[in-house]
Parts: C-alpha cells; sequence; structure tokens
C-alpha cells in the first residue's frame, strides 16, 4: 500500500517547516511598521498582503515542482508554463488579488536551448492569455548541485481593500463551489511518480496509459487557470463585482482536507462536501495501481476540485467559469462542525 511519505514527502515535516518558516518571515512585518508596505498579518492565507494605502499589493511564491521530471523524460517542456501561471496566480486570486506580473528562475544541471524555448513558449501563451506580464526572471546553471530543471517563480497582485476577501462573512447555508480539475495540476507527483515506477519500471512514462495515449502524457496534462473566471466575477482592479465571493480556497498540496479549514479559520465553520463528482479516471487507475487509501488519495491530490469558491451566487459563478471553459458545481454548503467529505467510495470526516 503505497503512501505519499514512501514517496519521499514527509507532510507533517513540511508542514512543521513551513510553520517555522512563516514564523520567522512574521517576525519581519515589524520592520515595516506604520511605513507603506506595511504587511497585513493573516495567518494561513493564500498570500501575503502589503499595505499600500487604498490597496494592498500581493505576493506569492510556487512552482512547477517534480512534474517537470515528467516534462524531462517525455523532452515535452512547452506546457510547463501554463502549470507555473496557475500555482501562483490562483493562490492570489483565494484573496481577491488580480496578478499583475510573474517573474521566475530556472535551475538547471546544465542549460539546453530547445527546452528553454519550449519553457517560455508556454509561459508566454499562459500569461497573454491571464493578461499577466512577465517583466523579468534568472536563469542559473548550477552543474551537478541540480538534477534537471527546476523552475518557480513569484506573482505580484493587487486588490482594493474594499475587495479583499478575507473569509470572515461566510455563514451556515452558504453554498459551496467546486472549480473542477482533471488532472493533478503540479501537486502529488512524487506520489504519482512512485508508483508508476514500482509498476512500469524507469521507463514508465513510455508505456500504455489507454490507446490513445502514454501514461507520461496522462500525468503532464497542463494545470486550468482558474484567477481569468474568479476576475471576470470578482472584478479585475477598479471593477465592480459581479457576484459575491465570500471565501475561495486553491487546491494544491494536502488536497481538500488541507485547504479547506483555511476558509473557514476565521469563523470557526466547516464544510459539508456532500456533493462531490468522481476523481478523474487517471487518479482512479493510480489509486487501484497503488493500493492507495481513499483518505491518502484526497489528502495528496486534489480528486477533481481545483479550487473552491464559498458564495450564495452559485448560478452567476457556474456560469462565469462556464465562459472560461470551466465546469463548475456545487459541492456542499457551509455547516457548524467537522469537516465532511463524502468521497467517491466513502464519507470522510476531518
Amino acid at each position: 500500500m503505497a503512501t505519499y511519505k514512501q514517496s519521499g514527502v514527509d507532510v507533517s515535516l513540511g508542514d512543521k517547516c513551513s510553520r517555522i518558516a512563516y514564523n520567522a518571515a512574521k517576525e519581519t512585518f515589524k520592520g515595516r511598521k506604520g511605513m507603506i508596505g506595511e504587511p497585513l498579518l493573516d495567518e494561513g492565507g493564500f498570500s501575503g498582503a502589503l499595505d499600500m494605502g487604498d490597496y494592498y499589493l500581493v505576493q506569492n511564491d510556487d512552482g512547477v515542482g517534480t512534474k517537470i521530471i515528467v516534462a524531462e523524460k517525455l523532452k515535452k517542456f512547452d506546457t510547463l508554463g501554463y502549470d507555473l501561471v496557475a500555482m501562483v496566480a490562483d493562490d492570489a486570486a483565494c484573496i481577491g488579488a488580480e496578478t499583475i506580473t510573474v517573474s521566475n528562475t530556472i535551475d538547471a544541471e546544465k542549460i539546453d536551448e530547445e527546452t528553454i524555448t519550449a519553457m517560455m513558449k508556454g509561459l508566454q501563451e499562459a500569461a497573454l492569455a491571464h493578461k499577466i506580464a512577465v517583466p523579468g526572471g534568472e536563469i542559473a546553471e548550477l552543474g551537478n548541485k541540480v538534477k534537471g530543471y527546476l523552475w518557480n517563480a513569484t506573482a505580484v497582485g493587487i486588490v482594493e481593500k474594499s475587495k479583499l476577501i478575507t473569509c470572515a462573512d461566510i455563514k451556515v447555508g452558504d453554498k459551496i463551489i467546486g472549480l473542477k480539475s482533471n488532472n493533478f495540476r503540479s501537486n502529488g507527483f512524487s506520489l504519482v511518480r512512485y508508483i508508476l515506477e514500482n509498476k512500469f519500471g524507469e521507463n514508465w512514462a513510455f508505456e500504455k496509459y489507454s490507446e490513445e495515449t502514454s501514461w507520461g502524457l496522462a500525468v503532464l496534462d497542463p494545470c486550468q487557470i482558474y484567477s481569468g473566471a474568479i476576475m471576470e466575477l470578482h472584478g479585475r482592479y477598479g471593477e465592480k463585482p459581479q457576484a459575491t465571493l465570500k471565501g475561495i480556497a486553491h487546491i494544491t498540496g494536502g488536497g481538500l482536507p488541507g485547504n479547506i479549514p483555511r476558509i473557514f479559520k476565521k469563523t470557526g465553520l466547516n464544510a459539508n462536501l456532500n456533493n462531490l463528482p468522481d476523481p478523474p479516471e487517471v487518479m482512479k487507475k493510480l489509486i487501484e495501481l497503488g493500493n492507495i487509501e481513499i483518505e491518502e488519495a484526497y489528502r495528496t491530490w486534489n480528486m477533481g476540485i481545483g479550487m473552491v469558491i464559498v458564495s450564495n451566487d452559485a448560478d452567476k459563478v457556474i456560469e462565469a467559469c462556464k465562459k472560461h471553459d470551466i465546469e463548475a458545481m456545487v459541492i456542499g454548503e457551509v455547516v457548524a462542525g467537522k469537516l465532511t467529505i463524502k468521497t467517491f467510495k466513502e464519507v470522510l470526516t476531518f
């Protein structure tokens, strides 16, 4: 029975180290006390916000993770730019921020012109599609310090103070809308690779997934970017909101049980997710191949829901998402009590 820890990722240790890093970062906030750019304290938030007077400047960092190893195996790098933008822009959108820029850093064992061209092509396409500028970046050749490539980014966004999504107004009975994901996005790939390597060996990426495609192409499928649809609903800078968005969670590392509680930290409420869709077929196949416990799968992968929105304007949210080719549906409601997830096989309570 495969677990995320067996694949090399210790989630509890990662959470502990994240708290260490955040506590150290929080100590620096006092250095800007009473000054332009004073940080907003938001424990467990998806992005950092800086007080700029009439608005907040928002910043967050992330990367494509070990998904890039799949791209290296297939020598196919042209979709990773969508993954990179999704990871940072969708985090910024969780507090209502419009991403203005994405800068990026590539650390490589040995750079290759064809690879860099493909990576930048995907980034350019994804950024243009979501009205994001790429003002700069860095490419570092680090020899034997790095194996292959690492790709990370920083997003900078903006949101008016009156439109900051704080989650404080969430109430029992509010609807929870799920924005569907057909793939793993850029999370949980250590477990994906661990299962497939154990089953098929080193060349698993070229094994047949279906009559049409390989396992490598099946899991390399790029992220859908949700921030454009959220900006249409919430309004870009200077625009009026078209719907009331009370809380948003990007379902990345930790899955639904790891990210849903971040919405409710100010209210003491929780979610009853009683109408979740079945996870994508690729996840079902991996659960079977790796003999994965259902709880482990929901704690590691998004299981078909890439973003969650709390709103009483469910119809407006679903319609706006449809315009952006995003399938959305009501997956539950806000309740007083524990987080309950009705999975495709059983009910889990956290």
